[in-house]
């Protein structure tokens, strides 16, 4: 076994091993409860960690993390003149639907 990472909570371990697992990668979520003793050890001891149980899938699971963790952003320009960015599908501003267009 091999740990791949550590996450920043349990929601976001969670999310990455499915993700490994989902592309065929066996994968697990350690110290998934260890949060709750977090002050009786050192906080950066007690991040939930993503484990590869496969050492050979390394290359393959570091290069879907890094997929996962840099998604590109959409921005796209309302009607209204507010620039939307980020995953936004409506404006913030006025409420109105990302346009067709902008939906790539």
């Amino acid at each position: 076994m091999l740990r791949l990472t550590r996450a920043p909570n349990i929601a976001m371990a969670a999310l990455w091993a499915d993700a490994l697992q989902q592309a065929g990668i066996a994968a697990s979520v350690q110290r998934y409860f260890l949060g709750a003793i977090a002050g009786e050890l050192p906080p950066d001891q007690c991040l939930p960690e993503v484990w590869l149980t496969h050492d050979e899938d390394e290359a393959r699971a570091q290069a879907l993390l890094h997929a996962l963790q840099n998604r590109p952003q959409r921005r796209w320009l309302c009607a209204c003149g507010e620039i939307v960015e980020g995953g936004f599908e409506q404006c913030w501003h006025c409420g109105a639907d990302m346009p067709p267009q902008a939906q790539t």
